[in-house]
């Protein structure tokens, strides 16, 4: 079902409830405001196979400039809320989007869009002032029938997934052969993976950008349940909020596992988590001990996967699972797991590998048929996005490393050579590696270990300086939380840069390079 059918049957019954300003979306009211954002996408020229961007904090507009690109049969792509002007940019345009929807809380960075995008046609955008070149939400929907439109079809997200050059890439599917209200096999498949139910309160804590919470959400509205979004974590508010609506679902990051066990014990001992009945979790690597408490605290109620924004695979493990298998990601329940060496060999149970999906989705990266390519096996029915990890004797998978370095902080993806490449332009800086280092509360920091130009000196302030120096060009999550000067970076004679080195230093004492 979906909230035609819920606005039908349970009109008043609300969908989504803001947490922070209590602002309530009813099913009748979603229904009829993602008709009128159908219409509008219509009425703009835009017609199935399309695409949209969607550039917003958490906020209704976000689901329901969603919706009527779903129900419109239309790609839509939700970015960032975190990226530079240049960076949102480079998605609009790389996603061939016609139409920009955005957040008026982000009317600071959207205001440099018009000029950057030539192929976008329309950018509208939320809240009650709108800068030159975007038509106010209020405007552009005024008029437009809360009916459906009459050739309605499916569409879907298309998301994208950092690149190991920095630059992100969409992750393109065919759109399904349905209608809005029909049952599709992937939905059926989730639902019954993270055990939802159309009775269930869902409270979504996270950025709705990113494509967990994005897929959680989207779901959770097609069972007809509540869902209460957060417009930013904060942990006594997640635990407030469990409490008063007897919220009974949520998918969460190990960040935020590790802040709410730093809350006062006081705090935690008088929380009532009782009405919770799964904690799904996946995004980044959780520290064993972390979960450890968790699972203490919360109950055997946790649930953890691991899948890739491209959806080739997927691996479950609930907690009794867990508590048997410590720090393993789970069996396969999509696709079969395979840890394969450098030649395409199977490794040995225990010993670490790429791993690899066989029976992998229909999935390519858009508009790049070499990176699609570089993904598959010479047969095509095998992927990876190039984690590495060991299967034990069961076959549950534990991750230990990453492809191309990736960091992991706070459960997003950032991939270091885009940060390596500003901080080489700075004229003291001879050589850089930016990697992850271990960090108690974000898993893996951003570090950068620098190298100087002959007779510049590397005092505190020049970390500052190096640190603003990327804050004032880049995403702030992309930046480096602190900096280290060494004579000489690790270097093989042809150049190459061993960045193994340099991780091992800061994961001494760990029994994987992630936490």
């Amino acid at each position: 079902m979906y909230a035609a059918e819920h606005a039908l049957r349970t009109p008043d019954r609300p969908a989504v409830v803001m947490a922070g300003s209590g602002e309530v979306l009813t099913y009748g009211d979603f229904e009829a405001r993602a008709n009128q954002v159908a219409h509008l996408l219509r009425h703009a020229g835009l017609g199935r196979g399309d695409h949209v961007a969607i550039f917003m904090e958490n906020e209704p507009a976000m689901l329901l400039a969603e919706a009527g690109a779903e129900r419109s049969g239309l790609y839509y792509t939700c970015v960032n809320s975190h990226l530079s002007p240049d960076e949102v940019a480079y998605v609009v345009d790389d996603c061939e989007a016609r139409m920009v929807f955005a957040g008026g809380s982000l009317a600071e960075v959207a205001a440099g869009l018009p000029g950057r995008c030539p192929g976008v046609e329309r950018f509208v955008i939320s809240g009650s002032a709108a800068p030159a070149g975007y038509e106010r939400w209020s405007d552009a929907v005024a008029g437009m029938a809360c009916d459906p439109i009459e050739d309605e079809s499916m569409g879907a997200a298309m998301l994208y997934s950092s690149g190991t050059t920095g630059r992100p890439k969409g992750i393109w599917r065919p759109l399904p052969e349905a209608a809005p209200g029909d049952r599709l096999l992937a939905h059926e498949g989730l639902k019954a993976i993270w055990r939802l139910s159309e009775e269930m309160v869902y409270l979504s804590p996270a950025p709705l950008y990113h494509s967990a919470p994005q897929a959680n959400v989207a779901l959770a509205l097609r069972l007809g349940a509540t869902v209460f979004v957060m417009e930013r974590f904060e942990p006594r508010a997640f635990l407030e909020l469990v409490a008063a609506h007897r919220v009974t679902h949520t998918q969460m990051v190990p960040t935020m596992f590790a802040r709410l066990l730093r809350l006062p014990e006081e705090v935690r001992r008088l929380a009532d988590v009782s009405s919770l009945e799964v904690v799904i979790h996946a995004a980044a690597p959780c520290p064993v001990p972390v979960k450890q408490q968790m699972i203490e605290w919360f109950g055997p109620i946790l649930l953890e996967y691991y899948a890739a924004t491209e959806a080739n695979g997927f691996t479950l493990c609930d907690s009794t699972e867990w508590l048997a298998h410590r720090g393993s990601v789970g069996r396969a329940v999509v696709g079969e797991v395979l840890v394969l060496d450098d030649e395409g060999r199977p490794c040995p149970r225990g010993v670490p590998g790429t791993v690899w999906f066989k029976g992998a989705t229909n999935f390519e990266y858009f508009r790049d048929p070499d990176k699609t390519a570089e993904s598959r096996n010479a047969v095509g029915d095998t992927s990876t996005v190039g984690d590495v990890g060991y299967l034990d004797e069961e076959g549950y998978l534990y991750l230990t490393d990453r492809a191309s370095h990736m960091i992991i902080s706070g459960g997003v993806n950032i991939y270091p050579q885009e940060t390596e490449n500003l901080l080489a332009s700075h004229p003291k800086v001879l050589d850089v590696a930016v990697i992850g280092v271990p960090d108690d509360d974000l898993g893996e920091a951003v570090k950068a270990v620098v190298q100087l130009v002959e007779g510049e000196e590397g005092d505190e302030a020049l970390k500052a300086e190096l640190v603003e120096y990327c804050r004032g060009r880049l995403a702030h999550f992309k930046c480096p939380r602190s900096v280290d000067f060494v004579d000489e970076l690790p270097r093989s004679p042809a150049g190459k840069l061993y960045k193994r080195l340099l991780r091992e230093r800061y994961f001494e004492g760990h029994a994987t390079r992630l936490l």
